[in-house]
């Protein structure tokens, strides 16, 4: 089995809902992105799928989140926009350009990340 990954950022505002803290209140965040995607057939160039290709379809995803306040984007429209949420929202949007898929990792902080994976 052959594994990809690559990672990428956006910045953007959000407030946990249904939380007590620090977090309930409007903050931000610059959120690093990591992509896996895995299959066993490589292509006529022994690729499993072409960098450049990976990282364009990410960053298109990840131009719907940047410099925005997450609470009010449409897509996550009564959803807590926790990184486990975030994580999956992105997968979800890339898996139906991205079939090979596994798992999406979101960090809020370079300590501490949620991955959500198929």
């Amino acid at each position: 089995m052959f594994e990809l990954s690559v990672e990428s950022h956006f910045s953007s505002a959000h407030r946990l809902l249904n939380y007590e803290g620090k977090c309930e209140n409007v903050h931000g965040h610059n959120w690093k992105v990591e992509i896996t995607i895995a299959g066993e057939t490589l292509d006529k160039s022994g690729m499993l799928i072409d960098f450049k290709i990976l990282k364009s379809t990410l960053d298109e995803v990840l131009d719907k989140l940047d410099h925005k306040d997450l609470n009010s984007l449409e897509e996550l429209k009564g959803i807590s926009p926790s990184s486990e949420n975030i994580a999956k929202f992105i997968y979800d949007e890339l898996k139906q350009q991205l079939p090979q898929l596994t798992q999406v990792a979101v960090w809020e902080t370079e300590k501490a990340k949620a991955v959500y994976r198929s």
